[in-house]
This record gives structure tokens, C-alpha cells and sequence, in this order.
């Protein structure tokens, strides 16, 4: 987020740099970026588009790494969702190094729909069914949803069918998962007429997460994913979960190849042996 330090680093002046995002910005009929001072930061458009292209450089680089290393005993290469790798991959992956030190793992954040064979993928975690979940996968963990708030808020476990008026709701835009939404959840717990601040909107999961630890209001959270979070007190529970069906959406590990290498293997077995231990506790 630096038009110096992109200049730098593609040897170009900073009046070059800024030209082409102009012309780019010309090109698409919208606004990229917002000029601050000193400072820029994404417009909606422009960060749809980065992390558009950021997966594409991505496979590029992967492509040219497996030719480059002909030879070499590849990474394996484990895709999730933005969210799932923030709130719960990424904690946990200093485990995986301790008990295999030899294995190389590539990390591949996001929310696109992926051809796992095509895009070089060994291993997959996906938010899906088990009608829709590929044949062979495995069901790792399911959900429990209950909102969450930073302690410094000075909330205490809401039994009333008031939601307090001085805080706004972090609001997750995933229409295709209304349950993830506070009408559907408000509804639910026959809260309807709950009447918060406002409501901030976010096109990430782990954004509404951040907001949350930020103490900008309250989340629902998705309690498998952030329980390391309430063991440590950075969140905690403020209204009885809802825990979803055993039919329901759940998380799914899904792999590339019927009989794939060992390494994949052993970061397969991992990671079904840190989703037994993934389940809800919420600290009184």
C-alpha cells in the first residue's frame, strides 16, 4: 500500500507508476484506490481486484517454482478459505513444523471455487455439505455460532431481547450463508426488534474477527474457528450458541489425488488429528 515502494521495486518513477493506475482506473470506469495523504487504501473495486490477481501471480509462481525445481521434492500445497486460514490454519501451523520438519507446506488463501488437479492443489479445507463434499473427503468440524464481543466492551451474557443500543453489529456480506448474517440469527433468538447502533459491513470473515478484537462492536463468531481467541480472553461469548445441524454446512478436508504422495499424507493426518481436538468451550 506504498506507490514509493512499488516504484522501487518495479525500477519505475512514482509519477510512472501512478500513471498506469490511472489509466487502469480510465480503463475499468471505477476508483481504485483512495488517495489519502500520504497514504492510499483500497476501494471495494480495487480490492476485489487485487486479490484477484494475487491468486493468479500466485499459481504463476507456482507453476514456475515446480519447473524450476524438477527434481526437488515439491511442497505440498494446502488451499482454504481467507478466513479459515487467518482464524485457524495459520495458529496452528507451528505444530505441524515441530512434528514434521522435513515437509515443506504452501499456503494458498481463498474464496474462489478451485480446480484442485488444474491449480496444483494437494489438499483442500472447504466450507460445503456432505451431498455437495467430493466423494473420499474427509468431515473435519462442524459449527457453532453465538455473538462475540471484546471484553473491554464490559458486556456481560445477554439473556434480554435487547441488544445495547451505544454498540453496532460487525455484519459478515455473505448472502449465499444467511445464517452467518445477524437478521437470520436475530430472527432465530426472536430478537427482531433489537435495535443496535449500526452495522458495519464486511466482505471478509476474518475482517468481521479484527473489528471484533478491535472492540468496534459485536460479531457473531464462529466459535470453532476463533476458540483460540475466547481461551485467551481476547473475545468471549455474550449470548447460548447455535449450534448448526450435523446436516448442515460443515468443514470439509478434500484431497487432490486418490493415492497421493507421503508428505501430503502426513499433512492430511495432521490436520484431521487438529480438528478432533477443535470443539466448543466457552470460559465462564
Amino acid at each position: 500500500m506504498s506507490i514509493t515502494l512499488a516504484s522501487q521495486d518495479l525500477c519505475l518513477t512514482q509519477s510512472a507508476v501512478s500513471r498506469k493506475i490511472h489509466a487502469l482506473e480510465e480503463q475499468l470506469g471505477v476508483k481504485l484506490l483512495i488517495r489519502g495523504y500520504r497514504s492510499i487504501a483500497f476501494t471495494a473495486e480495487g480490492e476485489r481486484l487485487f486479490r484477484s490477481a494475487d491468486g493468479v501471480v500466485q499459481q504463476l509462481q507456482d507453476v514456475m517454482g515446480e519447473i524450476r525445481t524438477g527434481g526437488v521434492l515439491r511442497p505440498v500445497t494446502l488451499s482454504a478459505s481467507i478466513g479459515v486460514t487467518g482464524l485457524w490454519l495459520l495458529p496452528r501451523l507451528n505444530r505441524f513444523q515441530k512434528l514434521h520438519p522435513g515437509v515443506d507446506v504452501r499456503v494458498s488463501a481463498n474464496n474462489r471455487i478451485t480446480d484442485l488437479r488444474n491449480d496444483g492443489i494437494d489438499l483442500a479445507i472447504r466450507y460445503t455439505t456432505a451431498s455437495l463434499a467430493p466423494a473420499g473427503s474427509v468431515r473435519l468440524f462442524s459449527e457453532s455460532i453465538a455473538p462475540v464481543v471484546h471484553p473491554s466492551l464490559g458486556l456481560k451474557l445477554l439473556r434480554s431481547l435487547k441488544i445495547p443500543l451505544k454498540w453496532s453489529l460487525l455484519e459478515f456480506d455473505d448472502l449465499q450463508h444467511p445464517w452467518l448474517q445477524w437478521r437470520d440469527w436475530l430472527s432465530a433468538a426472536e430478537w427482531s426488534d433489537a435495535k443496535p447502533q449500526g452495522i458495519l459491513h464486511f466482505n471478509q470473515y476474518d475482517q468481521v474477527i479484527q473489528a471484533a478484537l478491535a472492540g468496534q462492536g459485536i460479531a457473531l463468531g464462529r466459535l470453532e474457528l476463533i476458540q483460540p481467541l475466547l481461551d485467551e480472553g481476547r473475545l468471549m461469548v455474550v449470548a447460548p450458541p447455535r449450534i448448526r445441524a450435523e446436516s448442515a454446512h460443515a468443514y470439509w478436508l478434500i484431497q487432490a489425488e486418490e493415492h497421493p504422495r507421503q508428505d501430503v499424507c502426513s499433512v492430511a493426518a495432521w490436520i484431521e488429528a487438529e480438528a478432533r481436538d477443535t470443539g466448543v468451550s466457552i470460559p465462564s
